[in-house]
């Protein structure tokens, strides 16, 4: 559900120096809403005192923003895992003694597990490893808060400039692009992915943010698109660069959403196609790539 007309007083964002807070927070600037962003080096959400910290910190009337967390490119195991709900364990008692007017939990559609078929908001979750397990396993902390107006957040495939975790997709194919001129692919490529542009997920979630939503919502673009097709928008972003297809070594897993939820609670949204996104991304990242065509 959500509750129109709502401006947040102030918005705390954990994880600031992250991928979607750095875009996140130029939205909610660019809004004339009012940043707290800490990133680690302000709020080590691991330290003994991050709860205390944090708590004297926070605002009756603020919005937090949770997006603090250890993504798999930083590490895959049971220590990535426990860290990662000390994290939110602290967060948590930190509203605890401190309550907000809204927290607003980034998840990821790991939750559900790599299988075929339309996914929605209704579909069962099953993770498949240790991180949708653990976004799973933070979701039931924010919402065993009492009195907390939340927000859940899974997001599928991010992409765009400022990336930070070179996750297979667009991302890692720009970088292939920089090192060696080519983009080798898992098999053919012929998974199929829902990718969304990193200004999209900022703007829904300032949206969330506005109309205070509370609930659960995939943040997807319901189109699906395989990853050959997304790396021949790349490549064809350059001069002379080849697409290369690898014997297959996995199973082909196709991932499609239905957006139905997203579109009727923003039903004014647009999203910017995978080929728009891409091309931007290519006009945002010329220094990356020292001017080459």
């Amino acid at each position: 559900m959500s509750v129109q007309a709502f401006k947040p007083s102030r918005v705390v964002l954990l994880g600031a120096r992250g991928f979607i807070a750095s875009t996140l927070r130029k939205q909610l600037q660019s809004a004339s809403i009012e940043v707290l962003a800490l990133g680690s080096q302000e709020l080590d959400l691991l330290s003994p005192h991050a709860s205390s910290s944090l708590a004297f910190q926070l605002r009756p009337d603020d919005s937090l923003v949770m997006l603090s967390a250890i993504t798999p490119d930083k590490g895959r195991d049971t220590a990535a895992f426990m860290n990662n709900l000390t994290m939110m364990q602290n967060v948590c008692t930190a509203i605890e003694q401190q309550p907000v007017s809204h927290l607003v939990y980034f998840s990821s559609d790991a939750v559900y597990g790599l299988k075929d078929g339309v996914v929605s908001e209704a579909s069962p979750v099953g993770p498949q490893d240790l991180y949708g397990a653990m976004h799973l396993s933070r979701e039931l902390m924010a919402r065993a808060l009492t009195g907390i107006p939340t927000a859940i957040l899974r997001v599928t495939m991010v992409y765009g400039p400022g990336d930070t975790h070179s996750s297979y997709g667009p991302n890692r194919f720009f970088r292939a692009v920089e090192k060696d001129q080519k983009i080798t692919l898992f098999g053919g490529g012929e998974e199929l992915r829902d990718h969304i542009h990193v200004e999209d997920v900022a703007a829904l979630t300032v949206n969330c943010l506005h109309d205070k939503f509370t609930g659960l919502l995939n943040i997807a673009t319901g189109v699906s698109t395989s990853f050959y097709e997304a790396a021949k928008l790349v490549a064809q972003q350059f001069e002379g660069v080849e697409v290369v297809i690898t014997p297959r070594a996995n199973l082909i897993t196709y991932r499609h959403y239905d957006i139905s939820k997203l579109i009727k609670t923003f039903s004014r949204f647009r999203f910017t196609s995978l080929s728009n996104g891409i091309s931007s991304y290519r006009k945002n990242s010329q220094e990356v790539f020292n001017g080459r065509s």
